[in-house]
């Protein structure tokens, strides 16, 4: 089979006021028609500039080479920009990674999904409708007729993603390129998604390239990938052979600084990789990877490294030979001598817990009621995001929530945070009323830290005025010398170097950031600190430099963490105790080793069953959930996850279950559950 698209050997370089910037260089790669290729790598390595050059979207003034750059036997180089347009949406469309921002907001879904059949396929408005709807029932969204008059802004993000997907398919492209495709989608939605995207692509033949740095994604359903650094491509083979057996220690890296659910030991650190991803300014010279290359030798910066074949026929950009490379890990995280004992002990208590002692928080009965405006004349009505909560956090525990968005997991931070008043309910802080202490007295005993760390600190302040203020909100430190060297001494404890201290956040990378972020939660010395996405905005290498660094710091400072995430493999590495969450509702809540190794909820079970793992064979999980999120401010009757359970009897539609205690360590609310324990 003849190759549907050819890239040999293109270059980006963008024009700036100090000099030209090559943020792509001398890449290539092809694909044939019913082909995955996945593009992996840190922010800034040049993996959506390059699709971006593939499409003829880079900004004006923008210089694009290539030796080869080949659509369907056409040259895209020798195309002028009338061409190219009629090859967008027609021939090749791109998924972008927040439909949000995508979808035109103004226009309804139904004229923005035909307005590119019309122009291509010159059909009527009635055949562009008709396609439309089918197109809208085949990624499983109900009601499709009715959807094509709403906006963007009435969908979840979930439908959105699936509008998106079904609007490229409009015209039924050859090839489809998705950038990030499920970054923001809750990991059910996300197999559900890649599930389609699969089956369509099987259906209609279709090529796709699918870029992430999400490398459980690309295991699941890529068959070759590509993995970028600074620009580069540094590896190059069938997925299964390059994630089981990485030649490049950029690629060894990768992979070592994920958490992968079943192979978790509490407690351990990760392989992280070092240092930061070079500019795309500094004038290379060797390897590019050198200077965070644990591996380094003498020819790694000398001349120029080509991509170099090897036996089993994937290419690595790296002067060791396969066998070397292969000898030994390019990164090793720190092993822990304990004992299969002493690990299931952390497991289930976490090391430093003091379960004896009274609880550090108390939340009891919390409940917490919005008022929703529907329509523009009628009335409001009631949502119900917590709804009859309760729970407690110990000292040095780490309490994770999760659940899909929408569940009432950032709600109920914020009312633990104080920043929310319970509608009903108590949310007691060391014995007290939280929404009764002064913000100075409850600032200096509870913190958090946010999931975008560049939107949560001050772009007009410099790193030390950002972690310094809160010393000066609360007079703490005798002056400001004072107060200068306890931010210095926090910095250091988080990673940050001292001279970092007159810059801004802009100047800084986004792991940095968060560090900064950890240090001004930190400089109070809080006992709660809550954590809201702490990890998600950041590459895996950084990802798990944060997480490193959070349980180092629970051990030294005995912190207590309240983590909501949407990762179960980081909830894995990193929690002591889940709370899962349904639609403001808890279903579900054990100790993590518990709840990883006998779920007892169907949609516990749900979720563990999505997690994505970068291991050779293993496809995309089905996930039997179906395709309607219930309405919370209508939601349904009896068990709230009866519309979507398949396991669902006519006691779950009329009557909600209870939060039982199953086992000393695990409470659960399913009627299954009670109908087993009575039995």
């Amino acid at each position: 089979m003849s190759e549907l698209l050819e890239v040999e050997g293109l270059s980006v370089t963008l024009p700036l006021p100090e000099g030209n910037l090559t943020a792509v260089s001398d890449i290539s790669f092809s694909i044939k028609r019913g082909e995955t290729l996945g593009i992996v790598g840190e922010s800034g390595s040049g993996k959506s500039i390059s699709s971006m050059a593939i499409m003829g979207l880079l900004p004006k003034g923008t210089i694009r080479e290539a030796n080869k750059l080949r659509f369907d036997g056409q040259d895209l180089l020798a195309l002028d920009e009338g061409q190219m347009a009629d090859l967008r949406g027609n021939k090749i469309a791109m998924i972008f990674q927040e439909p949000m921002t995508s979808l035109n907001p103004v226009y309804t879904i139904g004229h923005q999904m035909t307005e590119l059949m019309i122009l291509h396929k010159k059909v009527s408005k009635a055949d562009a409708n008709e396609r439309a709807i089918t197109l809208l029932e085949k990624v499983g969204i109900t009601a499709a007729a009715s959807r094509l008059k709403q906006y963007p802004h009435q969908l979840s993000g979930g439908l959105r993603q699936r509008v998106m997907i079904a609007m490229m398919l409009m015209c039924e492209p050859d090839l489809i390129i998705a950038d990030e495709p499920t970054t923001a989608l809750d990991v059910t939605i996300q197999a559900q998604i890649l599930h389609l995207l699969r089956d369509l692509q099987k259906e209609l033949n279709m090529a796709m390239i699918i870029i992430t740095h999400d490398l459980g994604v690309v295991s699941s359903v890529s068959d070759h990938v590509a993995v970028m650094y600074a620009g580069q491509i540094v590896e190059r083979g069938k997925v299964g052979e390059v994630f089981e057996r990485p030649i490049h220690p950029y690629t060894q890296g990768l992979l070592e600084s994920i958490p992968v659910s079943g192979q978790i030991v509490p407690g351990e650190k990760l392989g992280s990789i070092p240092g930061l991803v070079p500019s795309l300014k500094t004038r290379f010279k060797g390897c590019r990877f050198a200077n965070r290359c644990s591996r380094r030798q003498l020819g790694c910066e000398e001349g120029s490294i080509a991509l170099i074949p090897q036996i089993d026929g994937r290419e690595s950009r790296c002067i060791l030979s396969m066998e070397a490379a292969l000898a030994a890990p390019a990164f090793v995280a720190e092993k822990s001598d304990d004992t299969q004992e002493d690990q299931a002990n952390k497991r289930a208590y976490g090391a430093g817990v003091d379960s004896l002692s009274k609880p550090l928080m108390r939340v009891t009965h919390a409940e917490c009621e919005f008022k929703i405006k529907t329509s523009l004349f009628g009335a409001a009505k009631p949502l119900r995001a917590v709804n009859n909560i309760s729970l407690e956090l110990r000292k040095g525990e780490v309490v994770a929530i999760v659940g899909e968005s929408g569940c009432g997991k950032s709600t109920l931070a914020r009312m633990l945070l104080g920043l929310q008043k319970p509608t009903a309910g108590q949310v007691l802080l060391n014995d007290h009323d939280i929404m009764d202490m002064s913000n100075e007295v409850r600032s200096q005993q509870v913190q958090s830290i946010f999931q975008d760390p560049y939107s949560s600190l001050n772009p007009r302040r410099t790193i030390g005025e950002i972690i310094r203020r809160p010393l000066e909100l609360h007079g703490i430190g005798e002056n400001s010398t004072e107060q200068k060297t306890m931010v210095e001494n926090i910095m250091e404890k988080v990673g940050i170097p001292k001279r970092l201290y007159f810059n801004y956040p802009n100047q800084l990378s986004g792991g940095q950031r968060q560090r900064v972020a950890i240090a001004r939660a930190l400089i109070l010395r809080p006992e709660l600190i809550i954590c809201d996405e702490p990890t998600s905005a950041l590459d895996v290498s950084v990802q798990a430099q944060i997480l490193n660094l959070l349980l180092e710091l629970r051990q030294e400072l005995r912190l207590t963490y309240l983590l909501i995430t949407h990762d179960m493999a980081v909830v894995e590495h990193i929690a002591t105790r889940v709370v899962v969450m349904y639609l403001g509702k808890v279903v579900e809540m054990a100790d993590a080793r518990t709840l990883f190794s006998d779920p007892k909820h169907p949609y516990t079970k749900a979720l563990l069953a999505s997690v994505l793992t970068p291991k050779s064979g293993e496809a995309v999980p089905e996930i039997k959930l179906g395709t309607s999120y219930p309405n919370p401010i209508v939601p349904p009757s009896g068990c709230s996850f009866h519309p979507r359970c398949e396991h669902a009897t006519d006691l779950c539609r009329a009557r909600a279950p209870e939060l039982i205690q199953v086992t000393e360590k695990q409470s659960s609310a399913c009627h299954l559950i009670e109908k087993r324990k009575h039995n």
